[in-house]
């Protein structure tokens, strides 16, 4: 087993581009004794975490694999002997090891007995903020964006000590689980000379951010894991006070942000507005459209798609007003290589994509068959315009079949629309902004309402939620068509409450339930 898991790292060559400090042993040095022996030379490199859960085969993590580390199962003692040398874990049932970077996470059962232990590997890397450097030192605040193991942390770490060491900023990192700064009163030297206020718990962490500006006079503020609604609010009120914010948030692409409710207001937020006939007109769009509602609290935002790749977004708000129109965010997209301007995606002519559907198919509700499709990304648009629809796992049930393009020559594909004769509908991207744009192309069948219609039924629909608040009791709305009730959809999400469509068309209406 142990020479195994060596040559399979040294295959993965996993070692860092950039120099590291990471106190690997002392980690080590918390396992049970047949764990630790496992570790030598080339298996730790590239480590990013051990995964260890009561009667199962305990793992290695690297960045594109997972590695058995021994044919035992975990056991009960192998648990105990590792959070017998840890510290208290917190509330959020992390704990760490003085000194150094690592973080020990805890999963506990309904008697709250610990059975699952993850050793996540903290490095001090140096060189990972060079792609994003500019943006560092600019002085706006900064947003970074990427799933979990991608390298934010890392990057939070190094920013800190580039802007005050450096630049000489007056530096304050937000440290709810100690994870920038690592475990200890003393900070790790990772983060250069910038001040750490510890969080003594996950809830408070609006709380310390707040409490950093008015007693400590930073002109940087350094904050992980932005997750609430409060922790955005917070952020806000401090970038208000002129103070440069650097923090991550939970998502992995600025569109996963505009459309969560609770973190949108980073970047802007999203509100919906009915237009005018004439303005509708001259933008060339519904009565109806989600716009920006206020300047980002984030004016730059980085997705980290991979630890060597980013894709720029140097202005936040044009990106979401972008994004907003179903249009692609854009940006920059950077590499060791160099810098490319990732285009916009235009939505594919009804001659590339396939016919739209009849008048008579759009009926009754449309059955998508994806190929090569996310199933899943598919039916998020479906549900959020609220279209007439659902996605299909075979395609002779299908009314119209949805593909990437570059499938679109597939010899199964070809044996499918010959024998269906199905409408071929193709984005180049498996994105949602690409989904969003095409399906809007095909349900838009727009019904002519009059522009005091839509007013009198936006009036209702907010006394209705009004009452449903206030009295928690579901509300019948008026019969509306299509458009109308899409527009009414928007309106209860913003109150986050539930809304169905329900009866037949031209009696099909909205009930609101409370949340």
């Amino acid at each position: 087993m142990h020479s195994q898991l060596n040559a399979i790292v040294t295959q993965s060559n996993m070692t860092p581009t950039t120099p590291a400090t990471d106190d690997l042993l002392l980690l080590l040095d918390v396992l049970p004794v047949s764990l630790k022996e496992v570790f030598s030379g080339d298996a730790r490199r590239g480590l990013l975490e051990i995964v260890m859960d009561l009667g199962r085969l305990p793992q290695a993590r690297y960045e594109d694999r997972s590695v058995v580390l021994s044919e035992f199962p975990v056991t009960r003692e192998d648990i105990h002997h590792v959070v017998a040398q840890m510290g208290e874990f917190g509330a959020d049932n992390r704990a760490g090891i003085e000194g150094t970077l690592h973080r020990i996470s805890a999963i506990r059962n309904r008697k709250q007995e610990i059975i699952g232990l993850t050793l996540r590997v903290g490095r001090a890397v140096t060189g990972t903020i060079d792609m994003i450097r500019d943006l560092v030192e600019n002085g706006r605040s900064l947003l970074l964006l990427g799933r979990p193991g991608v390298g934010k942390t890392t990057k939070l770490r190094e920013v800190a000590r580039v802007l005050a060491d450096d630049l000489g900023k007056r530096v304050v990192v937000i440290d709810t689980s100690n994870e920038i700064g690592g475990d200890g009163d003393i900070p790790h030297p990772a983060i250069g000379g910038a001040r750490r206020m510890q969080v003594s718990h996950p809830n408070r962490q609006h709380a310390v951010m707040i409490e950093a500006v008015e007693n400590h006079m930073p002109e940087v503020i350094i904050i992980d894991e932005i997750g609430t609604e409060a922790e955005a609010i917070a952020a806000r009120t401090i970038a208000e006070r002129g103070v440069q914010l650097i923090g991550t948030a939970h998502g992995n692409t600025l569109e996963n942000l505009v459309q969560n409710p609770t973190l949108s207001d980073l970047v802007g937020g999203v509100q919906t507005v009915t237009l005018g006939d004439d303005e509708a007109r001259f933008r060339g769009t519904q009565k109806t459209v989600s716009e920006r509602k206020a300047p980002p609290t984030f004016e730059q935002v980085v997705e980290l798609v991979a630890r060597q790749e980013l894709i720029v977004h140097t202005d936040t708000a044009a990106a979401v007003d972008a994004i907003l129109r179903g249009e692609e965010a854009g940006g920059l997209r950077r590499t060791p290589a160099g810098e490319s301007r990732v285009e916009a995606e235009p939505a594919p002519a009804n001659g590339q994509a396939g016919n739209k559907l009849t008048p008579e198919a759009l009926k009754g509700e449309v059955r998508i068959y994806p190929y090569a499709i996310s199933r899943d990304m598919v039916e998020r648009v479906i549900r959020s315009f609220r279209f007439d629809a659902r996605t299909v796992a075979n395609p002779e049930r299908a009314d119209m079949i949805l593909a990437l393009r570059s499938r679109a020559d597939d010899a199964r594909l070809r044996r499918i629309l010959n024998a269906t004769g199905l409408p071929l509908h193709s984005v180049k991207k498996n994105s949602t902004a690409q989904i969003r744009r095409l399906l809007h192309n095909v349900f838009s069948q727009p019904e002519e309402v009059a522009s005091e219609d839509i007013d009198a039924a936006v009036r209702e629909t907010e006394e209705a939620v009004q009452k449903v608040l206030e009295e928690a009791v579901a509300v019948e709305l008026m019969p509306q068509p299509r458009e109308v009730r899409k527009i009414q959809h928007h309106i209860v999400n913003r109150y986050h409450l539930v809304a169905e469509s329900v009866g037949s068309d031209p009696l099909r209406h909205l009930v609101i339930y409370p949340g």
